[in-house]
């Protein structure tokens, strides 16, 4: 009994994820991994970068609130960054632990000592992101080229998003992908 609810609920998941792709179909092929997006780490140092994207607005609050409190947590960090008056949709952070995230595709996340995803309530939006505190011994350079190495600009098969920025700040990461502005957040081609 208990396998046939198994296989009956796998192929409803099969179904819906075919439904997924059909409705939402897939960009160009060439559109996979980190490209075509922006990665502030890599455009400028974290000193001069300015604030004039969701992400960059957002990484200036937290690097800002960061430095404020070097003993603030990932959690109070990311429920901060939410708490912006730009973010227009419900938000929500999450407590995670190393191994998969999501929008790292199937690349383990590992070397931090407190993980939190922060984004909306709705998967429909191209946003998601994280804060994460690394363990003594953890290398911050190495850490972040993993997660810029590993990014999917199009983790959530119908958004994609237009702008990566990943930056540290001390012992913390703040990593996210968004739109570049929430007034003309891109449509998914169809």
């Amino acid at each position: 009994m208990v396998l046939i609810m198994k296989k009956a609920l796998t192929i409803l998941l099969i179904s819906m994820m075919a439904m997924t792709f059909t409705a939402c179909g897939k960009s160009d092929s060439s559109d996979s991994g980190s490209s075509g997006g922006s990665s502030v780490s890599e455009e400028k140092p974290a000193e001069e970068i300015k604030a004039d994207t969701v992400g960059t607005k957002l990484y200036v609050d937290f690097k800002d609130k960061a430095e404020a409190d070097s003993a603030a947590t990932a959690q109070s960090l990311a429920d901060a960054v939410m708490a912006n008056p730009m973010i227009q949709f419900m938000p929500m952070t999450m407590p995670v632990e190393q191994g998969l995230l999501s929008g790292f595709g199937n690349a383990e996340i590992k070397g931090f000592k407190e993980g939190v995803m922060f984004g909306p309530a709705i998967g429909s939006i191209p946003f998601i992101g994280y804060v994460f505190t690394l363990d003594d011994g953890t290398d911050a350079e190495a850490f972040v080229k993993t997660l810029k190495d590993n990014a999917d600009l199009r983790w959530n098969i119908c958004v994609e998003a237009e702008e990566m920025v990943c930056e540290t700040v001390g012992d913390k990461v703040f990593f996210v992908m968004s739109p570049k502005s929430f007034e003309e957040a891109p449509q998914p081609e169809m």
